[in-house]
């Protein structure tokens, strides 16, 4: 019956360093799905409705504080810069809103890329594991009796292919995660870009609103 464990064990010690590979992707793994779906992610749709009531009814300073009290998330730390800069007109803004994005987007697609490159790395390091296991397989059969040899043989293939089944199992297991965090940055992005567009049309119709009211002042 084949034990994983012994297979493993036999493997040599390039199965340890997949296993420290392993060990190493599914941390970046965790660290990832944390800041995207815990620290940077929010009810953004409601975050805004609330912003907007607080800026058409002229209450900038309650939404400042609310856009503080989710400092942590992506899409408030926008809001805020729209905020903070909205008495200087859309130009301010604009470029406020802009500044704030790029300052965000190096949090969100941080180590974007590395899963995908441990993948290759993890199926290389199993290749290089199974060719050396077959390397040590032929030479110890050389020296076997006869009727040892296919024995031996059968059972230093079964350990050198052990490397490329480990090498390929991490290798699918990260290819898996860089799918779902890919989407979930996307989504993060996304989301952040809606509300960056949604802060300034809000902001504007404020302005609009506030000079409309200003000019009917004036004519009255």
């Amino acid at each position: 019956m084949l034990n994983p464990v012994q297979l493993f064990r036999d493997g040599g010690i390039l199965m340890w360093v997949n296993l420290v590979v392993l060990v190493f992707a599914m941390a970046i793994v965790t660290e990832r799905l944390y800041v995207l779906w815990f620290r940077l992610r929010i009810n953004d749709k409601a975050f805004v409705s609330a912003i907007e009531k607080l800026v058409m009814a002229g209450n900038f300073d309650r939404a400042i504080k609310l856009c503080q009290n989710h400092e942590g998330a992506a899409v408030p730390r926008v809001v805020r810069a729209a905020l903070v800069n909205a008495r200087l007109g859309g130009a301010a803004v604009a470029a406020a809103v802009e500044e704030s994005t790029m300052d965000i987007l190096p949090s969100i697609t941080r180590r974007a890329g590395v899963l995908w490159g441990i993948a290759n790395l993890a199926t290389l390091i199993g290749l290089v594991g199974t060719v050396f296991g077959l390397i040590q397989s032929f030479a110890s059969i050389s020296l076997a009796a006869p009727d040892q040899k296919s024995t031996l043989l059968t059972e230093g293939i079964a350990h050198a292919m052990a490397n490329t089944a480990f090498g390929l199992g991490i290798a699918v297991i990260c290819v898996f995660f860089h799918m779902l965090l890919s989407a979930v940055t996307k989504g993060v992005i996304e989301a952040l870009e809606f509300s960056a567009v949604r802060i300034e049309n809000i902001l504007a119709k404020r302005r609009l609103e506030a000079g409309t009211r200003d000019q009917a002042a004036s004519v009255g």
